[in-house]
């Protein structure tokens, strides 16, 4: 049985102090209401987020300029909130919406840029262990391993957080598990079936818990990404392909051939996934990645020259795979193709860490460049992936271990 209902979020009981700036114009008419003090600026001005051992930085992309440096206790995740604006902050007790203070309106054939103080905000998702976060198509899904409670939210709603707080539909699940969850364009909700102890596949249900299709052929069930409108969800040996209201197994060609990170793009079908053939290892150090086709439900393997972690995964902006590797190279794989094309010297050479929550270099891609985190030397470095090449180095005060952003 799965339960769904609405609430207003909790606040968080993190220290929720903000950080001062530059003075800044008085607001447009155009501005959201809620930012009195929001500046108009004449192009998209990116900001990176990153953690550190005790809290989030944000940081200008162009300059590095630390914006904001909030101490936040215990292990910090960041998370997309959907809205080009916002990220979601896991931490004890559920995810704070942190306002990286830089977004565009789009009104079609233009936009209005504009900047404001970024700020960790009072709105908090309660979760007992905070999971995955999925914004697809106007929502924002969020999934609680402990207890097995979906909340979803319209992350335009975070514009106006001095107003109002957005409207949470939740649903409750029978078994609490490491899940996740997403809504589609049409109020239906796919979320992944299991329990503590096995994950076997996943549901779709209508808005009010209606089966509309259901598969229990992917053990181990994680991740998720989409091509388009297709979603794609990761098993130990292989993947599953939602189209609608069709789910396709595509088998991996190992019996046991786990793919639980993906990387997925809105205008490509190809997705981009890790490859794990080793069931017993503690720490598996793969050297391949998988490619899949959501048009036909194929599955391709690409070699690689290093292997890479469940950080390393990315898409350009026109759909090109990345994978940045452990020998310090961004390698860049034609997804059509399933080749490898060239790679990208960006760090010295660097080993994955046996405990996932250690620091490692992980790469980020906000527009048309991508960021790489080097831990080891306290630095975030720029490519511009349309020369391939590091174009500027940013120094940071602590060692950098998740990294996200907004393209402003």
């Amino acid at each position: 049985m799965l339960i769904k209902s609405s609430a207003l979020a909790l606040l968080s009981t993190l220290a929720l102090a903000g950080c001062g700036a530059e003075e800044s114009a008085p607001r447009s008419a155009d501005a959201p209401s809620s930012d009195a003090a929001a500046t108009e600026v004449q192009t998209p001005q990116p900001r990176l987020a990153m953690t550190y051992d005790g809290g989030v930085a944000v940081l200008d992309a162009a300059t590095g300029e630390v914006l904001l440096d909030e101490k936040v206790d215990g292990f910090v995740r960041l998370n997309p909130a959907g809205d080009d604006r916002h990220l979601l902050v896991s931490a004890a007790g559920g995810l704070t919406a942190l306002d990286l203070g830089s977004w565009t309106d789009d009104h079609g054939d233009h936009g209005h840029s504009w900047t404001t103080d970024p700020r960790l905000t009072d709105f908090t998702i309660s979760a007992e262990e905070p999971g995955h976060v999925v914004p697809h198509h106007g929502r924002t899904t969020v999934f609680d391993d402990g207890t097995g409670v979906i909340t979803a939210f319209d992350p335009a709603d975070l514009a106006e957080l001095d107003e109002a707080e957005p409207s949470l539909d939740t649903w409750t699940l029978d078994q609490a598990h490491h899940g996740v969850a997403v809504q589609d364009g049409h109020g239906n909700l796919i979320h992944t079936v299991g329990t503590s102890e096995a994950r076997s596949g996943i549901r779709m249900i209508t808005a009010a818990g209606n089966e509309l299709a259901a598969s229990d052929e992917c053990p181990g069930v994680h991740g998720e990404a989409f091509a388009g409108d297709v979603a794609l969800f990761g098993c130990e040996d292989g993947v599953l392909v939602v189209d609608g209201r069709r789910i396709t197994k595509v088998d991996s060609p190992d019996a046991y051939g786990r793919i639980g990170n993906q990387a997925g793009h809105e205008s490509s079908p190809y997705v981009l996934g890790d490859y794990k053939v080793d069931a017993d290892a503690e720490l598996e150090r793969p050297t391949r990645v998988s490619v899949i086709d959501t048009r036909n439900a194929s599955l391709r393997l690409v070699d690689l020259p290093s292997s890479y972690s469940f950080r390393s995964l990315g898409r350009t902006p026109d759909g090109e795979a990345l994978v940045l590797g452990t020998n310090g190279s961004v390698h860049v794989i034609d997804p059509a193709e399933a080749v490898l094309t060239t790679s990208i010297p960006v760090t010295k050479a660097w080993q994955e860490p046996t405990d996932w929550h250690e620091p490692r270099p992980t790469l980020q891609v906000i527009g048309g460049f991508a960021y790489v985190t080097e831990p080891a030397t306290k630095q975030i470095h720029v490519i511009d992936l349309a020369d391939r090449k590091v174009v500027r180095s940013i120094d940071v005060a602590h060692a950098p271990n998740e990294l996200s952003g907004v393209s402003g």
